[in-house]
Parts: structure tokens; C-alpha cells; sequence
């Protein structure tokens, strides 16, 4: 599985809380499959753009 997140980003924004080894692994997954409902809203509109509202 290829990241998708960035790990050093979360953690700034999330600068006061500890953040577990494992809630990296749930969140990347999370946002692949938030991506690739988007691109397929997009596709399914015959558009190769994604555009917010395909979230």
C-alpha cells in the first residue's frame, strides 16, 4: 500500500494529542477510499477533473 497521507503533517495538526502508530495505517485507508469515490463521481459525470462537490 502506497502512503498517502503524510505523517508529519498529521502530527502538526495534530499537535496536542498523541497519535497511535496504527490510526496512520486507518486514516490513509480512510482517504484512499475518500479519493477514489471522488474520481469515480468524476468519471461517472464524463469529467477527467475531480472537483470538490465529487467529495
Amino acid at each position: 500500500m502506497v502512503d498517502t497521507i503524510v505523517k508529519s503533517a498529521v502530527k502538526d495538526e495534530l499537535s496536542e494529542m498523541n497519535v497511535s502508530s496504527d490510526f496512520y495505517d486507518a486514516l490513509d485507508e480512510d482517504v484512499s477510499e475518500l479519493l477514489d469515490d471522488a474520481a469515480r463521481r468524476a468519471s461517472d459525470n464524463d469529467r477527467k477533473t475531480v472537483q470538490p462537490r465529487d467529495l
